[in-house]
């Protein structure tokens, strides 16, 4: 994106018949901070903007050559944002990018809360991908966090404040939501769970989320889609939650129920989906069919292990259809008035031929034992290669 505001602010000077330097002493800055402004060098910040759109009688939007057009360029910075996060699926690859283009988004556009919750994510992605959660297992098996570590991750450290900006400030109330949510996880990871608990206070309870609030607005005919949509988004969810309420606990690994646990969640999408036309949700069956098969080997379930790596290539496959598949629609008796979710696609490859790169998906308890022992097994060679032709169109 290039910023045209050096041209804007040397054509509005001209206009008011100002130099360079009787702005600089208007705008309390040193004339060459004006010039730098003018020839494309350096940006005002944001404290300045506001007093540079005074200073000349306009708006900040005029200031940047928008007149009315702001709506349009934040929802172009918006998609641009999602088409490069969405590039950082299974590794680093766009992110100093899309950090840097939101950056500028908001010298355009200070304060934009849409712009700024975008920026909040990258970063918290960008702690995760760099920086990592530093965690162990504690002598009664849960897990702990090195908060010390955490406190020195400077991606997580700048998400933080925006999003508490955002949880006080914002207009929209799915921001503000969406920041709180952001918020309590930073705060959990440097261990400041009393105010993590206290701003989870201030949320709604799970009964009066939109996605049930959405089944009890219509009725009849009209309501049967939102009880789809509904029962699927909560089976995502649960999936989810039981993963995470296994994994943090060792001590349930000390015998085969967390293999059992996630053959139900597994089991749950195929109750709403009894003609397997999962959707986006095919995603999620896949990842756990990937948690599942570590999870088989690690219980001496060998042959079950691979079984599960196949379902999981299935699943794959079959989400990428749907991500190519404008049209697609769902046919289950439960599911068939709902509109299928198209938020999360993937930007490039396909979920098949990345699926190696993501097992065994949840990685604690620590499946390097697993993974050494399942990767000697030719049978795991054959799979990864199966997975991989898929994205080369020779499957």
């Amino acid at each position: 994106m290039e910023l045209k505001i050096g041209e804007r602010i040397r054509e509005l000077r001209r206009s008011a018949d100002l130099t360079q330097e009787e702005l600089a002493d208007r705008l309390g800055v040193s004339p060459q901070a004006v010039s730098r402004w003018e020839s494309a060098a350096g940006y005002p910040d944001t404290e300045t903007l506001p007093r540079l759109a005074n200073c000349f009688g306009v708006t900040l939007d005029s200031l940047f050559g928008y007149d009315g057009d702001r709506e349009r360029r934040v929802a172009e910075l918006l998609d641009e944002s999602d088409r490069l996060a969405w590039q950082n699926e299974y590794g680093d690859v766009t992110l100093d990018r899309c950090a840097a283009m939101l950056r500028e988004g908001l010298a355009e556009f200070p304060g934009e809360e849409r712009l700024t919750m975008a920026l909040a994510r990258i970063l918290s992605r960008m702690g995760w991908m760099r920086h990592k959660e530093w965690m162990s297992y504690g002598g009664d098996g849960f897990i702990r966090y090195d908060f010390d570590r955490h406190r020195e991750n400077p991606y997580w450290g700048e998400c933080s404040k925006l999003c508490a900006e955002l949880a006080e400030k914002a207009g929209r109330m799915e921001i503000r939501s969406e920041a709180l949510c952001e918020l309590i996880r930073m705060e959990r990871l440097v261990g400041e769970s009393d105010k993590a608990l206290a701003h989870a206070g201030t949320l709604p309870p799970l009964a009066r989320c939109r996605e049930i609030a959405r089944t009890e607005a219509v009725f009849g005919a009209d309501q049967a889609g939102p009880l789809g949509e509904a029962l699927l988004e909560l089976a995502y969810q649960f999936a989810e939650l039981l993963v995470y309420a296994l994994v943090n606990n060792i001590r349930h690994f000390s015998t085969p129920m967390p293999a059992e646990k996630v053959r139900g969640a597994i089991a749950l999408f195929d109750l709403l989906a009894d003609d397997g036309r999962l959707g986006i949700y095919h995603r999620e069956r896949a990842y756990l069919n990937l948690y599942l098969s570590r999870l088989e080997w690690q219980y001496g379930r060998h042959d079950e292990a691979f079984a599960a790596l196949d379902e999981a290539l299935a699943d794959a496959e079959a989400y990428d259809r749907f991500a190519a598949d404008p049209g697609y629609r769902y046919s289950a008796p439960l599911l068939s008035r709902s509109e299928p979710k198209t938020d999360r696609f993937p930007e490039s490859g396909s979920l098949a031929e990345n699926l190696p790169d993501c097992w065994p998906m949840w990685c604690n308890p620590d499946p390097s034992e697993v993974r050494r022992e399942m990767t000697a097994d030719p049978r795991f060679a054959d799979w990864e290669q199966r997975c991989r032709a898929k994205g080369t169109g020779n499957g």
